[in-house]
């Protein structure tokens, strides 16, 4: 039976530039089938998070250009649960503005705060892993995070270390790292005692709103100074006044690595945050020359290999002679990308804007 008291957060207010060409201002990534599977980003994860509540506890924040949108790929919502932000503060006053919503719908709620944009392959093993946390989070002023086994020395994960000791799969978070450099990511992999934080947040609304009372006082003071406006139809005047005044800081910063009831879940549940073509061509099906040829029907490819190739047009696609190489062909863009330098994409992003304006973004 579904927990009357469980509400799931989605975000997906983010513009997913390191996806450029196909990730556009206008239509970013989780607005797109970027796996093949039919379905968006943003409409398997709510589809995963249904396997735990129901639709009507279920809410979208995002940005409020993206609003029209969220209603066509998932016209079960009411537009009160699509919260829309007035401006891009990263993801601190957004966890915040949201628990304080729903808190106010529910004061005995628990929030499951999820990006939109994620893979999780062993979609049980996830619900159950959330089920675990909820319960946890529902008994005790805690705040809790899913705790990935890191592959690889990445430096734009952050990294959780956790106190090993105790039979409870829950474990008690010794300290946060948002973001280490490469060398000291090595060092974390190397010692066995980190996880990624994969940014899958589990709380009650009550423990959450009490710590940014206490870390993150700002945020709080002026998200918090009129709730009953909440759920009515001043509050998006209120968020249009107050949430733009809000410092622009993550929840990593600004909670997770500041206030002391800190807890992780090691999860293993087949995740990837997609956030690069390179995360996207480590999780798709390859040919036998460790290709990944994503939505080209004729095609005439010779001696290419370890590439990513995507086209959004019925075309042929007629290419010799790439090694380890991302090929996205849009309608006005053709990129042809060195798959190692793939980090360098949001980068280019900016030159493009210095050199035509937003007319490509």
């Amino acid at each position: 039976m579904k927990d009357a008291n469980t509400y799931v957060a989605i975000m997906a207010g983010g513009i997913g530039s390191r996806f450029w060409p196909s990730s556009r201002t206008n239509r970013p990534k989780q607005f797109l089938d970027i796996m093949g599977t039919g379905e968006s980003l943003i409409q398997t994860t709510f589809n995963r998070f249904r396997k735990l509540v129901d639709a009507d506890r279920i809410f979208i924040v995002t940005n409020g250009i993206y609003k029209d949108l969220v209603k066509s790929q998932l016209p079960e919502l009411t537009d009160n649960q699509i919260i829309c932000e007035p401006s891009r503060n990263n993801t601190a006053p957004c966890v915040a503005l949201t628990a304080l919503k729903i808190h106010a719908l529910n004061a005995d709620a628990n929030l499951i705060i999820a990006p939109s944009d994620h893979l999780i392959l062993k979609e049980d093993v996830f619900v159950d892993k959330i089920k675990t946390a909820v319960d946890f989070a529902a008994n005790n002023d805690a705040l809790l995070t899913l705790g990935i086994q890191p592959s690889r020395p990445d430096t734009g994960y952050g990294y959780i270390n956790y106190k090993r000791e105790g039979d409870s799969d829950i474990k008690k978070v010794n300290r946060f790292t948002e973001k280490p450099n490469a060398e000291v990511a090595q060092s974390f992999l190397d010692s066995g005692d980190y996880v990624w934080n994969a940014g899958i947040f589990i709380w009650s609304t009550s423990s959450i709103i009490e710590a940014f009372k206490k870390h993150a006082g700002e945020i709080h003071r002026l998200l918090s100074s009129n709730t009953s406006v909440f759920n009515t139809d001043k509050e998006q005047d209120f968020i249009d006044s107050e949430y733009p005044k809000t410092p622009s800081i993550s929840v990593d910063y600004a909670i997770m690595e500041q206030a002391e009831n800190i807890y992780t879940l090691p999860a293993e549940i087949g995740w990837s945050d997609l956030g690069t073509w390179g995360s996207l061509y480590a999780e798709s099906e390859k040919d036998e020359a460790g290709n990944v040829i994503n939505n080209i029907t004729h095609k005439h490819i010779t001696n290419v290999n370890n590439s990513y190739i995507r086209t959004s047009a019925d075309k042929l696609v007629v290419i010799k002679g790439l090694d380890d190489y991302i090929v996205i062909d849009e309608d006005d863009v053709l990129l042809i990308y060195p798959k190692k330098e793939e980090q360098n994409i949001k980068q280019v992003n900016g030159n493009i804007k210095d050199l035509f304006g937003d007319k490509y973004l």
